[in-house]
């Protein structure tokens, strides 16, 4: 992506330099579709695999019934290890996502209260509970920030093989997304449509919640003028690699995906790139 001297957000904060005990466990009641993906990943990927199993909202708050909560512990300050390079590319894109999502508000007789990007690495704490690199990069509605370990872009680049720099801003921008449906009451009404739905019917809620946003990152990249040669087919293959099917390896029903196939979740990222249009984006009911 070409982003050259483009505006840096503030609403950026790096406590990579923060450090401090926690544990991570697979809780809530009835266990739920992320418990069940995270079972099968962690015995095949290890724990690593979690990285990608958790992309999105639902790391903290998956509709489901199982969620993923650390431990307390007390954060000791110390100097940051985020690479300059890449803080400036997360800032970059974020304030990218500013202006394109403020600018799309404003047609709309609305405004756009951003998001909080908060760079974290290992553990941390979030107004949803505990936050671990296991997680993966997520969204909470509660203080309505997103949490990234930028260790997850080495991850998704090595082990995943979805390297490139637009793979790495779709996961910021899919995260922004979640915001954007926060802001629009996409998520309370989520939540209350799978409140009276059985599992796998409020499973099925959470992946049109998640391909929504897949598809708002694409209208994002589409009207942000930083797309080079090649960037689409990174982002496909980003799209593909996180996909449930992909991720499980038919070991997992699909009555218990929570993202979407790498079908469904390519085919969102297409929409949103092809329309830069958020209201073609309508994968949540």
């Amino acid at each position: 992506m070409r982003f050259g001297d483009s505006p840096e957000s503030e609403n950026f904060e790096d406590r990579t330099g923060q450090s401090g005990g926690g544990g991570l466990s697979l809780g809530g009641a009835g266990g739920g579709a992320l418990a069940l993906l995270a079972q099968f990943v962690i015995s095949r990927f290890g724990i690593a695999g979690i990285l990608i199993l958790a992309l999105g909202y639902c790391a903290l708050t998956q509709f489901g019934g199982g969620g993923m909560l650390g431990g307390g512990g007390t954060m000791q300050e110390g100097p940051s290890k985020l690479d300059p390079a890449t803080r400036k590319f997360m800032v970059q894109v974020l304030g990218s996502t500013e202006q394109v999502w403020g600018q799309i508000f404003q047609q709309a007789g609305a405004r756009y209260t951003p998001t909080k990007l908060i760079a974290y690495s290992d553990y941390n704490q979030s107004g949803c509970g505990a936050a671990q690199a296991a997680m993966g990069p997520f969204y909470c509605p509660t203080d309505k920030q997103i949490y990234i370990d930028p260790a997850f872009f080495n991850e998704l680049s090595r082990r995943f093989k979805a390297p490139g720099d637009f793979a790495q801003a779709y996961v910021i921008a899919h995260e922004v997304g979640h915001h954007i449906q926060d802001l629009e009451g996409t998520l309370d009404k989520a939540q209350a449509a799978q409140a009276r739905s059985s599992t796998s019917g409020g499973n099925a809620i959470q992946v049109g919640v998640e391909l929504q946003a897949d598809c708002y990152a694409g209208v994002w990249a589409k009207r942000s003028g930083a797309l080079e040669q090649g960037d689409i087919e990174e982002g496909m293959r980003a799209a593909e690699a996180i996909g449930d099917d992909m991720l499980t390896q038919g070991k997992v029903s699909p009555d218990n995906f929570t993202h979407g196939t790498s079908a469904q979740r390519m085919e969102a990222l297409r929409n949103g790139l092809a329309s830069g249009n958020p209201s073609t984006c309508n994968y949540a009911k």
